[in-house]
């Protein structure tokens, strides 16, 4: 079966029997021209399906352009992986968390080891553990590299993103929202089974919510030309130095932490396992109302980008389901 046809039952399986309201996929392979696939619709009211071009919120992998960040201002001597958060945010951690910011390091932040807990607004966090002890999948270790970010340069991220990553690679869909519309035209509307703080609820349509507090960790918005050309970019080391490259795909372990299974975690992108033994490199993303993925090969030759107005499906189901057929 080709490729293509098989992505495409891949599609639509994803939203069968009420998976989610609607689903597209790029697939780039080095072809003159990318493939792209869609099921299901972009709006539950009129029934428009979804379409190229869509902006979208992307999630988690919002880590893969703050870690990006954060490696060039390293490789620019603006700061080291071995800094502290007490170094750059004294007293932080220490009052809010109730962590030694003194033990905790930006490598720490951004592979996950840091020991921090993670929690959504409303929720109160557990407590820290030893950082460097093992892998937990925390958003307030990006929220804390976002703020270094801006302490070290005296901008704003949503600027230095723009400035390092967004605007040299041409990504013209792609922007940490910053006191303006969360999500540009066009755009499917997005839809939650979830409330603010991840109680099940009703459908409901959240695409004008304000997730401002995903910042760092899962804010901001793309397109899926715009995930392809940035994964591609970064995986080709067009946008770190060699060392700096090789840093970014230095990984830790996920076992044991209940996250994505078959991963290790690098500084912002993470490493997964295919069933057939296949191992791909990007990212996923799952938002109130969005559920992103967009992972290749490590040499970047072959990509796909995927995106889900909804965040109701089985992430990891969907997930090898899209991708099993591609790699």
């Amino acid at each position: 079966m080709p490729v293509q046809e098989a992505l495409q039952r891949a599609l639509d399986r994803a939203v069968a029997d009420g998976g989610g309201p609607g689903i597209v996929a790029e697939l780039r392979d080095g072809q003159a021209e990318p493939w792209f696939g869609t099921a299901g619709v972009g709006d539950l009211t009129g029934g428009r399906a979804r379409r190229p071009g869509e902006h979208f919120r992307i999630g988690s992998f919002t880590k893969a352009f703050v870690g990006t960040v954060v490696l060039r201002l390293a490789a620019e001597g603006a700061l080291t992986l071995d800094d502290t958060v007490a170094g750059w945010l004294p007293g932080v951690v220490e009052e809010h968390l109730g962590a030694d910011g003194a033990t905790i390091t930006v490598r720490r932040l951004l592979n996950h080891t840091s020991g921090l807990p993670d929690a959504l607004p409303g929720q109160e966090p557990p407590r820290p553990e030893e950082p460097g002890t093992r892998f937990i999948y925390s958003k307030v270790n990006y929220d804390l590299a976002g703020m270094i970010v801006e302490q070290a340069t005296g901008s704003t991220l949503a600027g230095e993103i723009d400035r390092r990553v967004a605007r040299p690679l041409g990504l013209t869909g792609t922007y940490l929202p910053a006191g303006e519309r969360p999500i540009r035209d066009p755009h499917a509307r997005h839809y939650s089974k979830q409330d603010e703080i991840g109680r099940p609820t009703e459908i409901h349509d959240v695409t004008d919510a304000d997730l401002s507090w995903a910042g760092a960790a899962g804010g901001m918005v793309s397109t899926t030309s715009d995930l392809h050309t940035f994964l591609s970019a970064l995986l080709r080391g067009r946008l770190l130095p060699p060392a700096w490259q090789e840093e970014l795909f230095t990984t830790v372990p996920t076992d044991g932490s209940d996250w994505v299974p078959d991963t290790r975690y690098g500084l912002g992108v993470y490493a997964q396992r295919l069933p057939n033994g296949v191992t791909l490199w990007g990212g996923g993303g799952y938002i109130q109302g969005s559920t992103s993925y967009a992972m290749g090969d490590r040499e970047g030759t072959r990509l796909l980008v995927a995106n889900l107005n909804g965040d109701w499906n089985d992430f990891h189901e969907t997930f090898t389901q899209l991708f099993s057929p591609c790699f």
